[in-house]
């Protein structure tokens, strides 16, 4: 409980506030009690929600996160039209996913201090610029340097959506804007492979870029007229007096912190999630130990001679760079100095227990998107369209969850909301893994498929809206952005994680499995089953294809059949591992929903 001592009063993230200030805020809760205020209202006066707004950051988000799942399916075609080595394939992927990851925390910082409506307007124009970039590009050096241009373009824009809508939205009506939010974002990187797949087949893979031009063009203009101005002076002096005063209570906890910049902060986080990032992402690739080949960026090269891989050195490097910007932090905080991330924010408990819920289920999801194109592409034997179609279902339970967010929460309430999604992500995913027969037509997955864009509508959306619950509206940039760098180094350790678990039990089953077919010598199990590890079941593709004319002869079917039940096998187990990655954000979504209540009883 409130503590009140010597004219002030201990808040329970330690934030001591003056008496005269709650006053204040009661005052000021008097003047509109239970009214939703938005920046712009006048004095004494409830705001209709500006929902178009709500779309218009919507589509923003779509456009950012698709672009993060639509590119994968057309880099085998961009290496044969444009000339890209393997190295150069590697990094149109890693250099958006890495620089997304470092920029975000420093550009939700900046919407804070200089207005998110300008930070949003201006990722756009970067992001369509790069894109503009990336769709003319005829070689490495300009599609890389495009990816990079996209991923500041994203880094700005992103974190902008979420603060917008937490600033914006009070009340019941912000459970319903965090709903959309989610389901778009999850809908969108559910529908990214089938669109790529789709354009890279028909109008051509320069389209997975040249569509983000339609739709910034449509963000910026709407924007103008629909987005209101939050953060910053602008967002400020906006406000009615009311509001002010509103506002002013609900970010007492950040009243007297200075504010600028921190060139120190911004330059240890960015090194710190970049090294982080890159190594959780890419130890499958590199090798997590020994080197699995050469690595190289700009002039420089890390051989496959070497006696340790890059991997574990830019994990260290990440961890070393977020240890030594925690201790920046705290240190430039207690000289009353502008910090980049006010780690007071970890106090409140909705927030730091969601965040780790956060990225746990981040993770979990990332694995059933990691395994499943794989087991439908080189088991099933489809194609990268009819794979697509059958993931993007998932992101049509989303929308449909995402509709049914305002009910369902008002009924059960957010938290149960979320613990609700989790449970039918966590039963679809069971589901999955008993359909994973190879006599069981593919058509019946589309039921589990749905049913976990379901779930995974109402847990992230929800979700999202718990852990920003208790974070200040003038600080709603920094915690956005938090929340989606944490999201980030969640996919970081779902990558990791995923093909860490599928390569070793593929090399624990398949030797077993190939033994079994008669006549197929020793040394060749060894060689089928180092293949299929490493090609991750694509060799499974073209053993097929050759039947009973390939080098395998007439044991060929028997081999691809054997293959097939040890990577199906090997898939299943990397998805218990996502249903238990799932459960610990279960786990910790209770928690919050118990620091939750103990808020509302205080």
């Amino acid at each position: 409980m409130n503590q009140q001592q010597n004219g002030q009063v201990r808040r329970r993230d330690g934030a001591a506030v003056s008496a005269d200030s709650m006053a204040a805020t009661s005052s000021a809760a008097n003047v509109a009690p239970k009214a939703d205020v938005n920046p712009g209202s006048a004095p004494g006066s409830a705001v209709k929600p500006p929902w178009n707004a709500l779309w218009v950051l919507a589509l923003a988000l779509a456009m950012i996160v698709l672009d993060g799942s639509i590119v994968n399916v057309s880099i085998p075609v961009m290496i044969r039209e444009i000339g890209l080595n393997l190295t150069d394939a590697q990094w149109v992927t890693s250099l958006y996913n890495i620089i997304l990851a470092a920029l975000l925390l420093p550009f939700g910082k900046l919407g804070d201090l200089k207005g998110r409506k300008m930070t949003l307007q201006v990722g756009v124009v970067v992001f369509v610029a790069g894109s503009i970039l990336a769709a003319s590009s005829n070689g490495a050096t300009l599609l890389l340097s495009a990816r990079a241009v996209q991923a500041i373009g994203g880094a700005l824009v992103m974190p902008s959506t979420l603060s917008i809508v937490s600033a914006s939205f009070r009340g019941k009506n912000r459970a319903i804007a965090f709903g959309v939010w989610g389901s778009v974002m999850s809908a969108a990187a559910a529908i990214g492979p089938f669109l790529g797949g789709l354009f890279t087949q028909t109008i051509g893979w320069r389209w997975i870029f040249l569509v983000n031009v339609p739709l910034g063009v449509i963000v910026f203009i709407s924007s103008i007229f629909f987005v209101p101005k939050t953060g910053g002076k602008a967002g400020a002096s906006a406000m009615g007096a009311a509001a002010q005063q509103l506002a002013s209570a609900n970010s007492a906890k950040s009243a007297a912190k200075p504010e600028g910049f921190d060139p120190l902060g911004i330059v240890l986080s960015a090194l710190g999630s970049a090294f982080l990032i890159f190594g959780l992402i890419e130890g499958q690739t590199y090798g997590w130990l020994k080197p699995k080949g050469d690595f190289g960026i700009g002039g420089f090269k890390w051989g496959a001679s070497w006696p340790i891989s890059v991997i574990p050195i830019c994990i260290v490097l990440g961890i070393v760079f977020f240890a030594l910007f925690i201790h920046a932090e705290n240190s430039r905080a207690r000289r009353a100095r502008p910090v980049m991330l006010d780690l007071t924010l970890f106090r409140i408990p909705t927030f730091a227990m969601g965040n780790i819920a956060a990225g746990a289920i981040q993770a979990g999801e990332f694995v059933i998107m990691f395994v499943l194109p794989l087991y439908l592409i080189n088991v099933r034997g489809l194609n990268m369209i009819p794979t697509g179609a059958l993931l993007a279902t998932m992101g049509l339970g989303a929308i449909v969850s995402g509709g049914l967010a305002r009910p369902v929460t008002a009924k059960i309430g957010a938290p149960h909301t979320v613990q609700f999604g989790l449970i039918v992500e966590m039963l679809s995913v069971v589901i999955l893994m008993v359909m994973m027969r190879p006599k069981l037509p593919v058509a019946w997955m589309l039921i589990p498929f749905v049913l976990y864009g379901f779930g995974l509508g109402f847990a992230a959306a929800q979700l999202t809206s718990l852990v920003l619950s208790e974070v200040p509206v003038a600080q709603s940039g920094e915690g956005s952005a938090t929340q989606s760098t944490i999201r980030q180094l969640g996919t970081g350790v779902g990558a990791a994680v995923a093909g860490l678990v599928l390569s070793v039990m593929v090399a624990n089953i398949a030797p077993s499995a190939l033994g079994g077919v008669k006549g197929l010598p020793s040394q060749l199990v060894s060689g089928l089953t180092k293949s299929l590890d490493a090609s991750a079941g694509s060799v499974i593709v073209g053993i097929r294809a050759q039947g009973t004319h390939g080098k395998l002869g007439a044991l060929g079917p028997q081999v691809v059949d054997a293959m097939s039940s040890a990577f199906t096998r090997a898939s299943q187990w990397t998805l218990v591992v996502a249903i238990v990655m799932l459960a610990v954000g279960l786990i910790a979504s209770i928690w919050v929903a118990r620091a939750a209540k103990r808020d509302e009883v205080e």
